[in-house]
């Protein structure tokens, strides 16, 4: 007999079912639903170093989510100055090279027909982190979803979701990247084609 046999184990407690988390409907698309796609195609801006583009919008009941990708290309940039370029375009936001405040952030922005705005940056993420309590609408959150860079050319994308649905009228989709040079740009999309497409979605179970 050795030392521990005598010394009793005692049971594991019953163990409950892990509870799924289920995001409130203004912090992102709902987790059963198949969307409706619908195809963008606009340029947000081009020019001859940058080009920002709205590919597609996956439409949900209760909001949409809109693909978004940029390319940044090289131009004389020296290899000091093109290694800050890819500090601040995989890391956007202040820093010690850089400013404070919103010229140092990539933006994006939504304005309903009525005139209500929302957009993502420092407080494009309020009411995901804060509680449960529901915001004023509209919401924007932009997810990032990852890049890549090169020594002539850097690309990144993400998703925005948008809540909620925007009505009939035109939605206008704002982008501002004062770091590379994209001063505010806009597109104007149909606001009642994306409420519209909801007839489509498919429910999970």
């Amino acid at each position: 007999m050795t030392f521990f046999q005598d010394i009793p184990v005692p049971p594991h407690p019953p163990r409950g079912r892990a509870v799924r988390y289920v995001p409130p409907p203004w912090a992102g698309a709902p987790l059963y639903e198949l969307p409706v796609v619908l195809h963008i195609g606009q340029f947000l801006h081009r020019s001859p170093t940058m080009v920002m583009a709205v590919k597609s919008a996956d439409v949900y009941s209760t909001g949409c989510s809109f693909d978004v990708s940029w390319t940044l290309r090289r131009e004389e940039q020296s290899d000091e100055e093109w290694v800050e370029l890819n500090d601040v375009f995989f890391r956007p936001g202040p820093g010690p090279r850089r400013g404070s405040g919103a010229d140092s952030v990539l933006l994006f922005g939504a304005q309903f027909p009525d005139g209500s705005k929302a957009s993502t940056g420092f407080h494009g993420m309020q009411g995901f982190f804060e509680g449960t309590e529901q915001p004023d609408p509209p919401v924007l959150l932009l997810r990032g979803s990852g890049g890549n860079g090169a020594e002539d050319e850097l690309a990144g994308s993400g998703q925005i979701w948008l809540w909620p649905l925007p009505p009939e009228g035109e939605l206008r989709l704002v982008a501002q990247w004062k770091d590379f040079g994209l001063e505010e740009c806009s597109i104007m999309l149909d606001g009642g084609q994306l409420r519209d497409a909801t007839a489509g979605v498919q429910q999970y179970w």
